[in-house]
């Protein structure tokens, strides 16, 4: 039946299902700070969700939808969350150490290893599982690594290692 022909109150009340969020096939490793970070992300989550079951009728239904697929997602991934040893090692990258490296064109970065859901490129958190974090995982200060982009591969040297604080 076509929309037009549907009530509007009958409409106001219906909610488009959200598409679920995939979830990653990767182990899902996280820092201690991701396992706060997925903890207060679900805490919030119940309390948006409880918020929204309280109005009812008023409610914003899609919202809702969308609220409880998110809940679903956050769940999981706080279920399947893994939380590794604190980077302590200087010697070796590990999930969690900040890595200082210089790139072809001679230009410093440095980026922390973590899990998927608290990987935020613009702050230097980084996948351990995307194709920088994979480069980095287990080198060591002076070794030269193979960052293979889309936008065409990169040697990288590792500077520094700094233990996760």
């Amino acid at each position: 039946m076509s929309r037009a022909f549907v009530n509007e109150d009958q409409a106001a009340a219906q909610a488009d299902q959200p598409v679920e969020r995939r979830i990653s096939e990767q182990p899902n490793h996280v820092t201690a700070a991701g396992l706060a970070q997925l903890q207060q992300r679900v805490s919030e989550l119940n309390r948006l969700r409880s918020e929204l079951q309280a109005q009812g009728e008023r409610a914003d239904n899609q919202r809702l939808a969308d609220t409880e697929r998110d809940l679903r997602y956050f769940s999981a991934r706080l279920q399947s969350a893994h939380v590794m040893p604190r980077a302590i090692a200087t010697d070796k990258v590990q999930i969690g150490s900040w890595v200082s490296f210089i790139d072809e064109n001679n230009q410093s970065h440095q980026v922390q290893l973590v899990g998927e859901d608290q990987a935020d490129a613009a702050h230097g958190l980084i996948n351990w599982g995307s194709p920088l974090g994979r480069a980095l995982l287990g080198a060591a200060p002076g070794d030269e690594v193979l960052w293979r982009r889309p936008a065409g591969d990169q040697l990288i040297e590792i500077v520094a290692i700094t233990p996760e604080v």
